[in-house]
């Protein structure tokens, strides 16, 4: 078998078949297949697509490229949640606590930001003490003694996909669909997860543009856990503004606090308990979406769900204190209202262009292993479809630096459009994908 014969038959669109799938994935992991044959065979992947079949062996031979962790002797059921990426998104943070306070354990690896979308783990180390690296052994422990975790990811997790898409980030093949769910699906699987909802972010401020392109990638990851065995069902959610008010690190985190204590936005709450809700139902804790969002409210209102996040914080070293105490998280040297120049309808927060902004306010990463400052970041007063009068607060910017925080200032109004034609609100989600039959 040869790797130019793989590339050929897929530049002609045909279908590869398991054992081609994993001679390739196993020469180019070990370095028998160079560099340059593996980008040729991913720009083929981008044009001529892959069957759902092809993308469910891609994910397995990536999945298992490397350590796969196996959490059958912690738990009954591992269960996991990812999200596709996005500007203000702090879902973890609220829904890992809820879902366990309902009685199900959750360990999940999470990853860093990149550009305009968050990391959770980054966000989580606003905490003073937090230990986000932990060993296979400590995460399995953890999940055992505390049944919450949330940590980097561990060990020798999907080489063959680190590696993979280290060459589609500067080969132009990124946006391939088959591509993008066998990276994700192949570290879940990797990670141990048999049961997973995908929260698949749409708009501006998700790598998927429009609704069309976002479901199919969701039926495809659906498919892939068919194939795998494994539960999987997808949300589509909207990111053309940013989700919840805060975007930023600890201004993230001070959110899903007050969140988790029924203080938190209404938009935001709603969003987590619809993730939570799908959850539960693949754990078999609620029988359909109503109930499960019952459980969720429950959890909350009983204060079971803050209980499970600061056992979580307390279990890897975390300093629970700021969790009453959230003025003492991080806070800017300049923080400074945003008044909106007109009086009309919000009709745009563009959220690529918020997550931009607090990058380069120093909350975010232009490249992989930048610093971050847990301080910084803009608080929204306002959403789509909402009425502002002239003069009146559309964003608090908080800052450490004034020249970076001018710029700010010019950015966000211009991510901004306002009207006097009366906009409609967004909607929170745009459908979901659950297995056929």
């Amino acid at each position: 078998m040869r790797a130019v014969d793989i590339i050929e038959k897929k530049r002609n669109g045909e279908t590869l078949t398991h054992e081609e799938i994993q001679f390739f994935v196993n020469g180019f992991t070990n370095g028998d297949i160079p560099d340059y044959q593996t980008s040729a065979w991913a720009m083929a992947v981008l044009f001529q697509g892959m069957t759902p079949k092809e993308t469910a062996d891609l994910t397995m031979a990536m999945a298992y490229s490397g350590n796969v962790i196996d959490l059958s002797d912690v738990v009954d059921l591992a269960l996991d949640k990812h999200s596709t990426g996005g500007v203000g998104d702090k879902t973890t943070l609220v829904v890992e606590p809820i879902v366990n306070a309902c009685g199900v354990p959750v360990g999940k690896m999470s990853g860093r930001g990149l550009s305009f979308t968050g990391g959770t783990l980054d966000k989580m180390e606003s905490i003073p003490g937090f230990n986000a690296s932990l060993t296979i052994e400590e995460f399995k422990h953890q999940l055992k003694t505390v049944g919450l975790v949330l940590a980097g990811q561990t060990g020798d997790l999907a080489p063959a996909d680190g590696k993979l898409y280290a060459l589609r980030d500067v080969t132009g093949t990124v946006p391939s669909i088959p591509l993008i769910a066998s990276s994700v699906m192949s570290k879940k699987l990797a990670s141990g997860a048999q049961a997973i909802v995908l929260d698949v972010k749409v708009g501006f401020g998700a790598f998927m543009p429009d609704v069309q392109q976002a479901r199919e990638l969701a039926e495809l990851m659906v498919e892939i856990g068919v194939h795998a065995d494994r539960k999987v069902v997808a949300l589509l959610s909207d990111m053309n503004q940013p989700l919840g008010r805060a975007v930023g690190n600890s201004l993230e985190v001070k959110e899903a606090i007050a969140t988790l204590k029924g203080q938190g936005p209404d938009d935001f709450r709603d969003h987590c308990y619809e993730v939570v809700a799908h959850m539960l139902i693949l754990a078999g804790k609620a029988k359909n979406v109503e109930e499960g969002r019952e459980l969720a409210a429950k959890a909350v209102e009983s204060g079971k769900a803050i209980e499970r996040f600061t056992a979580l914080v307390a279990a890897q070293g975390g300093d629970t204190t700021v969790i009453e105490h959230p003025e003492q998280f991080p806070r800017a040297e300049f923080i400074q209202e945003i008044p909106s120049p007109i009086t009309g309808s919000i009709h745009q927060i563009h959220a690529r262009e918020v997550g931009l902004t607090v990058m380069q306010l120093g909350g975010g990463r232009e490249r992989k292993g930048d610093p971050i400052d847990h301080a910084v970041g803009v608080v929204l007063h306002h959403r789509v479809g909402d009425n502002v009068e002239r003069g009146g607060t559309l964003f608090t910017l908080h800052a450490n630096d004034e020249d970076k925080a001018a710029q700010a200032v010019q950015r966000l109004l211009a991510a901004t459009k306002i009207s006097q034609k009366q906009a409609e609100p967004l909607p929170l989600f745009y459908g979901s994908v659950w297995p056929e039959g």
